[in-house]
């Protein structure tokens, strides 16, 4: 409680001295990764809660395949196959959907069983079993079963152009293998991940910020944008709704805007990562998600930086992915410093005390970004057009189909111009529709509000911007 005390009062005096800019970007889905502190500390709830509170709208989580599956499913495909552990992943959903956080779960680690006895970051000997593993745990998520929420995101393999996490990078005489093998990683997981929840959107990647693209060495590594070059090469035709990367700088140190030599890809070399990801797959379109970000500091790492330090960061690498329109999303890792994290990059120590102004920064730069109050194009001259919005807080007290009430206003600069009520049924993904009754000019801009509300009196509050084209 006094750790939320402060946050809002620093919230407070931290409104006034934000840059403008940014506050003038367009929306992303920005939260944090932090497995110990959303599933396995004992207030881990109340760390959920905390990072709402802090204006985080998705929170992600890994789930290695090789942990929730330590022996051979029966049925591999059923999301309720008793060899399956999903107990931590279950509860951390649920409490994300309690505080109206979207969930992304990145799958990755192949079970012992199936890869011949080999360490997690080799590779299944048959695809197929990832794939009915990526169905039966989509499926659990998918919003079909009660008490299960609907997950909106997934991602594939966690830094899979490391060595770390996928081997081998080359064979034996020195040749690239690696990208090709996570092309069947990822085409499998697709399919099971959309045969298990067809509304999921899936992203591929998920590629560390740099690497030698050297077969020689400890640890050969492919550099995110050759290891990407090399996945479209194996398969053009792969199925995506975005590209996820960890645009670490090379040390902590480093500024966000740091510049790195291509093919290694920082958060300042995104556009061109992003127009060579649209030619290599031939997409007019590739969007960006950032799944890892964030920075250690000193204390309690050595080569950290100060609490101050990692405050402006917050903010200005926040307001940098802000600022390209092809990025989607911004995960800071990590929420809160832990004993069995090695990574100290959380905006509060491992004592639970917040790093400087760190957790206000982040609260305040992520506020005018929130997905769930978004932008809406309507083809001018619509008299009746029909919008989406998201209400993922009632589907923690309410079935699917469940009216939801709501009064809108549309406004178009000070000026109301329509009004009105009505109800409509909770989607199985947690959102609902509205109807509005205006006409919509081509070059104008409106601001719509929605006062939500169900029977069991939870009030939701929802702001889009909606644009005549």
């Amino acid at each position: 409680m006094r750790r939320t005390v402060r946050l809002i009062l620093a919230l407070f005096a931290l409104a006034a001295l934000m840059a403008p800019a940014a506050v003038a970007a367009e929306r992303m889905w920005i939260g944090f990764h932090d497995d110990p502190s959303f599933r396995w500390v004992d207030n881990r709830t109340t760390r959920i809660q905390a990072s709402a509170d802090a204006n985080a709208s998705i929170m992600r989580l890994l789930v290695q395949w090789n942990l929730a599956a330590k022996t051979r499913p029966a049925n591999a495909a059923d999301p309720f196959d008793p060899a399956y552990i999903f107990d931590d992943v279950d509860e951390a959903v649920r409490s994300a959907q309690d505080n109206g956080v979207e969930v992304i779960l990145t799958l990755s680690g192949t079970p012992r069983w199936a890869n011949g006895g080999k360490n997690s970051n080799v590779m299944p000997k048959k695809v197929a079993d990832f794939t009915a593993f990526a169905r039966a745990i989509s499926s659990r998520y998918s919003g079909r079963f009660e008490g299960f929420p609907f997950v909106r995101f997934w991602s594939v393999w966690n830094e899979p152009n490391l060595q770390l996490f996928l081997t081998p990078q080359f064979n034996s005489r020195g040749r690239s293998v690696a990208p090709a093998n996570y092309a069947r990683l990822y085409a499998a997981a697709y399919a099971g991940i959309k045969s298990g929840n067809r509304l999921a959107q899936v992203a591929i990647g998920e590629t560390s910020a740099r690497g030698s693209d050297k077969p020689t060495g400890l640890r050969p590594t492919h550099s995110p944008g050759k290891f990407a070059e090399l996945v479209a090469k194996a398969n053009p035709k792969l199925k995506f709704n975005a590209w996820s990367h960890h645009p670490y700088p090379s040390n902590p140190n480093s500024p966000p805007s740091q510049l790195v030599k291509w093919p290694n890809v920082s958060l300042a070399s995104l556009p061109k990562f992003d127009e060579s990801l649209k030619k290599w797959f031939k997409r007019k379109s590739v969007p960006i998600w950032i799944t890892e970000y964030g920075h250690q500091t000193k204390p309690p790492d050595s080569l950290g930086v100060s609490y101050a330090k990692q405050a402006a960061y917050i903010q200005q690498s926040i307001s940098m992915a802000a600022g390209l329109p092809f990025v989607e999303m911004f995960i800071w890792f990590v929420f809160q410093d832990d004993q069995g994290q090695p990574w100290e990059s959380g905006v509060y120590t491992a004592g639970g005390s917040p790093k400087g102004t760190s957790p206000a920064r982040f609260a305040v730069s992520a506020r005018p970004l929130d997905a769930r109050n978004g932008v809406v194009l309507v083809r001018g001259g619509s008299v009746t057009p029909l919008v989406n919005l998201y209400a993922r807080r009632y589907c923690a007290t309410n079935t699917t189909g469940t009216p939801i009430g709501m009064t809108w206003r549309v406004f178009r600069g000070a000026k109301l111009i329509a009004v009105g009520q009505q109800s409509s049924p909770l989607r199985i993904d947690c959102t609902i529709d509205a109807r509005l009754r205006f006409n919509a000019v081509k070059g104008q801009t409106y601001i719509a509000t929605f006062a939500l509300n169900d029977s069991s009196g939870v009030f939701l509050n929802r702001r889009l911007t909606i644009r005549g084209t």
